[in-house]
């Protein structure tokens, strides 16, 4: 199975490094990963340049936008400026974070799970954050969700989901859409991926609204967004974030957002949103 790897970093020095290294020591290697090096002012691009000269599967593209670390939008614009440079003879192909380090068989454990099973649309393993010494699990979301940091598509389901959304909430939306068109979503406990910088470190001030506006993109509607923006205030443990995320759902409401979904997409989306709460209280 070929494998492209598409890496957006700004400003990684310490992290990219450790990244590649990983990636250089799979028992499959991957058939191109390409760094997209957004705009960092430190020594990132000339670390990826000494695994390029090394690696020629090793791509870097340098790409100029702003220094706000805006979640979402960014990311994902960074993400397709790797996409342009690439071709179409990919299986799988991936959007990792430049602060992972993969063990050694990530990338062929992932490859066996697609392969023996058809309709497997998506897959990834755990990120285990380092606290007092130990690596814990970082434990952010549901165990069936695939984190943003390591997401892995096989090239049918990629294209039908519409690829990926240059928006916060990008990374719940795809699997939604992914369900919405039959496909399966897996996670693999035994994959421990370290995540070198918890989720959400480096997110401003600008962006405190945007979790909200992606709920009302989502079509979650208001009860939905209601109970999903308590449940992450309070995993958070900070009122101020359901504040936040409440008014961001108004002010996209207000102002009549482009929903990223159509309204039949909207209303499975809502109808697996109100089937995964009501299982857990049966």
């Amino acid at each position: 199975m070929n494998f492209y790897i598409i890496i957006p970093a700004h400003n990684e020095e310490d992290s990219i490094g450790l990244t590649l290294e990983s990636l250089t020591k799979q028992t499959l290697l991957p058939k191109r990963v390409v760094i997209v090096n957004d705009n960092s002012t430190d020594g990132t691009q000339a670390i990826v340049e000494s695994y390029a000269a090394k690696h020629n599967w090793v791509q870097l593209v340098n790409s100029q936008s702003s220094n706000q670390h805006l979640p979402g939008s960014k990311i994902i614009n960074a993400f397709y400026k790797g996409y342009q440079v690439l071709d179409e003879d990919y299986d799988i192909i991936c959007k990792f974070d430049a602060d992972l380090i993969f063990p050694e068989n990530y990338l062929e454990q992932i490859a066996n799970h697609f392969k023996n099973t058809p309709k497997l649309g998506m897959a990834a393993g755990f990120c285990y954050i380092e606290k007092n010494g130990d690596w814990i699990l970082e434990n952010l979301t549901n165990k069936d969700h695939i984190r943003g940091a390591l997401k892995a598509y096989t090239k049918d389901c990629f294209l039908q989901i519409g690829k990926l959304k240059p928006s916060m909430g990008w990374d719940t939306v795809d699997e939604l859409l992914a369900k919405y068109y039959g496909w399966s979503i897996l996670t693999d406990e035994s994959l421990h991926v370290k995540h070198l910088k918890p989720t959400g470190i480096s997110y401003n001030k600008a962006s405190k609204y945007l979790q909200g506006e992606a709920m009302y993109k989502m079509r979650y509607g208001f009860t939905i967004t209601l109970i999903s923006a308590l449940k992450l205030a309070y995993k958070k443990k900070s009122v101020s974030l359901f504040r936040d995320y409440m008014a961001g759902y108004f002010k996209a409401k207000h102002n009549n957002i482009e929903p990223l979904v159509s309204v039949e997409e909207g209303q499975f989306i809502r109808d697996l949103r109100w089937k995964g709460m009501l299982n857990k209280f049966s």
